[in-house]
């Protein structure tokens, strides 16, 4: 497995570990606050940084975002996570957080399969 793909592989079962864990639950220093998918997960290369100072186009998620969204001003929200093609930008628009933690999850064990089985160790 090549170093791109390992990264990927550790960032994405930690972005796992993360929503399974509840990671996207309110905030304690902010509750009145919801969070973001992707955004509020220390996977991001903006986390905590308010004026967003990395290009998300160095970011291991782009791969799997679309190339018509990739000038989106958060890409990572048009990754198609299912069948459907459901993305949380759209999961956020209807405010259904149950089930977009669920899309993402199912997205993420499929995904980590995938790049597993495509790259054996």
């Amino acid at each position: 497995m090549n170093a791109k793909d390992s990264d990927l592989l550790e960032m994405l079962n930690f972005e796992l570990g993360f929503v399974q864990a509840g990671g996207y639950g309110r905030s304690v220093r902010t509750p009145q606050k919801p969070t973001s998918i992707f955004q509020d997960s220390l996977s991001c290369l903006n986390f905590g940084e308010k004026d967003r100072p990395h290009p998300c186009d160095e970011c291991l998620l782009m791969e799997f975002v679309p190339e018509k969204s990739r000038s989106q001003e958060i890409p990572c929200h048009h990754i198609p996570l299912n069948e459907k093609g459901d993305t949380v930008e759209e999961f956020e628009m209807r405010g259904d957080q149950q089930r977009m933690e669920e899309a993402v999850k199912g997205w993420l064990r499929k995904t980590i399969d995938e790049l597993e089985k495509e790259n054996p160790e």
